[in-house]
C-alpha cells in the first residue's frame, strides 16, 4: 500500500504551499494530507479554513457544494458552512488554526497535532516559511527608516527558530522551508541570518539516530532533481522554470531525514520547458476599465480622460523620431472612441472555459464554476491614468517597461525625487508576452508596479488576475476586504510550483531502497 504522509503547514498564509501538497495525486493516491495549518492573520486564516472545508467536502462528495458555487459567483452571501456539512466544517476548524507561533497556545495545539499525525499516518512532512518582511530588501529599507529600530529586537528575524523547534519535535520524513532571496544577505547580531539558519538545521539530530540531509532543487534539461548545495544561491528556486507565469525567485530548502535520504539522489520529475506568459493566464479574462478615485467616476468620463491622455502623448511624441510610439497612441485614441470597456467588474466565464488541454489552464480553470470571482478593478487618480496608459503603450511598442527617464515631463508626478533614480520603476507594466515580475503584497498599496498590458483597459491588475499569475485556481476564494485579498495573494507560494515540489519529494521518499537497512 502507498505511504500517506500527514502534513504540518506553518506560517501558512492563505494556503498556497499546502494546496500544492494536498492536490498531488500519484496513481490514484493522494500521498499528502494536511493535519494542521497555522496562520495568525485573521483574513488569511478565514481563507485557509474555507479551503480546508472545500477539500474535505470534495473528498466526501466528489464535487464542490452548490452553496459555495453560488457564493463564489456572487449570487448569495456566505453561508453557514456547518449547515452545509457539519463534519467537513468540524474537520476544517480542526485543521486551520489561528495561532501565533512562539506562544503557549500554538505550542499546545501543535504538540497535539503531532501526536495525532504520528498515530494516524505512515510518516509526516513539515512545510512553510517564516514571514519575509524582516528579510526582504524592501522590508529592511523600511525598517531602517523607523526611529529607534533595532534589528536584534525584531522578533521576525528569529521566527525561523519556531519552525526549527517544530521540526525537532515532529522529526518528519522531509521538510520544505521557503523564504525570500533577501534572507541570504540579511544580518542580525553581525551575522548572516542564513548562516544561523543552516547551523540550526545542521545541528538537528546531534546525539540522536538521524539527522537531515539538506538539498537544493536543480532544474536542468526539463528535469527537476534534489542536489547538494555548494553555495547559498543554489537554494534559489526560479518559479518560471516550473511553468509559473511569474519571475518569482525564492529560497527553498529541502531536508530529507537521513534514514530516507538514499532515494533523493536519483529522484527527479519532468518540468515544462515552455515559458509561460502573462497573456497565457489573463489574456482571456473579461476586459474592464479602471475607476477614477477622486471626483466623479463613470464610463464616459473615464474614456474621455484616457483619450485626452492618448492625444496628449501622441502630440508630445510628434517629431521625436519614435514614430511607432506616436502611432500607437493615435491608435489607442481611435480605438477608445470606437469601443472601450464599460464595466469595472465582470464575472462571466470566457469562451471555452475549462475545456483546454493545456496543463496550466487545466489547473486554473475549474469545471462546475458559474463565474469568475474577484475580478474587479480599483480606482486610480486621473493623473495616474496617463502614466498607466504611457507604460502600457511603451511596453507594447518597445518590449520593456519604461523607466522614470522615459516618461515625458508632462507626466512627471509632483515628487522632487522623481528624476533622482530612486523611483526608476515607480510605474511598471507587466508585459503580455513574458512572465510577470514578482507578485508581492505591495500590490495592496497601489497598482503602480502591476499595470495591465492592455492600454485600452488602462488599469492595474485585479485580485483574480494576480491570483492567476500566482497559479491559484479560479475556485480559490480569498476572504476579507480587497486590500487583505491582495496581501494574501502576494504573500503566498504559487500552488502550481508547490505541487511540483511535492511530487519531487514524493519521488524521493517512494524510491525503492529509500529506507536504510
Amino acid at each position: 500500500m502507498p505511504s500517506t504522509f500527514g502534513v504540518v503547514d506553518l506560517f501558512a498564509g492563505p494556503g498556497g504551499l499546502g494546496e500544492g501538497f494536498s492536490s498531488l495525486v500519484e496513481d490514484g493516491h493522494a500521498p499528502f494530507r494536511i493535519g494542521i495549518s497555522v496562520e495568525k492573520e485573521a483574513s488569511a486564516h478565514r481563507t485557509l479554513t474555507l479551503r480546508a472545508f472545500l477539500r474535505e467536502y470534495q473528498a466526501r462528495h466528489g464535487v464542490l457544494p452548490k452553496e459555495f458555487i453560488d457564493f463564489h459567483a456572487g449570487l448569495a452571501s456566505e453561508p453557514d458552512w456547518s449547515a452545509v456539512d457539519a463534519e467537513a466544517c468540524q474537520h476544517a476548524v480542526g485543521e486551520a488554526r489561528a495561532l501565533e507561533l512562539g506562544t503557549g497556545p500554538a505550542a499546545t495545539a501543535i504538540a497535539g497535532a503531532i501526536a495525532t499525525l504520528k498515530a494516524k499516518y505512515d510518516d509526516t512532512i513539515l512545510i512553510g516559511g517564516p514571514p519575509c518582511q524582516a528579510y526582504s530588501l524592501v522590508g529592511r529599507v523600511r525598517s531602517r527608516g523607523k526611529v529607534g529600530y533595532v534589528p536584534e529586537e525584531d522578533a521576525r528575524h528569529y521566527l525561523f527558530r519556531e519552525y526549527i523547534r517544530v521540526l525537532d519535535k515532529l522529526r518528519p520524513a522531509a521538510f520544505v522551508m521557503e523564504n525570500v532571496k533577501g534572507m541570504l544577505s540579511s544580518t542580525v547580531e553581525s551575522r548572516l541570518v542564513f548562516e544561523m539558519l543552516m547551523e540550526d538545521l545542521s545541528s538537528l539530530g546531534t546525539g540522536r539516530d538521524h539527522h537531515y540531509e539538506l538539498r537544493a532543487i536543480r532544474v536542468e534539461g526539463g528535469k527537476a532533481s534534489l542536489q547538494e548545495a555548494t553555495q547559498p544561491s543554489d537554494f534559489i528556486v526560479r518559479s518560471e522554470a516550473f511553468g509559473v507565469p511569474q519571475r518569482r525567485h525564492r529560497v527553498i530548502i529541502i531536508g530529507i531525514r537521513s534514514d530516507l535520504a538514499a532515494g533523493a539522489a536519483d529522484a527527479e520529475i519532468a518540468v515544462s520547458l515552455e515559458a509561460r506568459t502573462v497573456n497565457d493566464v489573463i489574456g482571456t479574462m473579461p476586459s474592464l476599465r479602471s475607476g477614477i478615485s477622486r471626483g466623479l467616476d463613470d464610463a464616459l468620463l473615464w474614456r474621455r480622460e484616457v483619450i485626452d491622455a492618448a492625444k496628449l502623448l501622441a502630440g508630445i511624441n510628434k517629431g521625436k523620431g519614435d514614430r511607432a510610439l506616436r502611432e500607437a497612441f493615435r491608435s489607442v485614441s481611435r480605438r477608445m472612441q470606437e469601443a472601450s470597456p464599460e464595466v469595472r467588474s465582470a464575472s462571466w466565464l470566457p469562451d471555452g472555459y475549462a475545456t483546454s488541454n493545456d496543463e496550466l489552464l487545466q489547473w486554473l480553470e475549474r469545471p462546475g464554476l458559474r463565474a469568475i470571482a474577484q475580478h474587479e478593478t480599483r480606482g486610480h487618480m486621473a493623473s495616474d491614468l496617463g502614466r498607466y496608459l504611457f507604460a502600457a503603450v511603451f511596453g507594447n511598442v518597445h518590449g520593456y517597461s519604461p523607466k522614470a527617464a522615459d516618461f515625458p515631463l508632462a507626466l512627471s508626478p509632483d515628487h522632487r525625487n522623481w528624476h533622482s533614480g530612486a523611483f526608476n520603476d515607480r510605474f511598471r507594466v507587466q508585459l503580455a508576452d513574458e512572465a510577470s515580475t514578482t507578485v508581492t503584497s505591495h500590490i495592496s498599496k497601489d497598482g503602480h508596479y502591476f499595470i495591465h498590458p492592455d492600454p485600452l483597459q488602462c488599469r492595474s491588475l485585479t485580485v483574480r488576475e494576480a491570483a492567476r499569475l500566482q497559479t491559484f485556481s479560479d475556485d480559490y476564494l480569498f476572504l476579507g476586504n480587497r486590500t487583505q485579498q491582495y496581501v494574501q495573494v502576494g504573500n503566498a507560494v504559487p500552488p502550481f510550483l508547490a505541487r511540483q515540489i511535492a511530487a519531487l519529494i514524493h519521488a524521493s521518499l517512494s524510491n525503492p531502497g529509500t529506507r536504510e537497512l
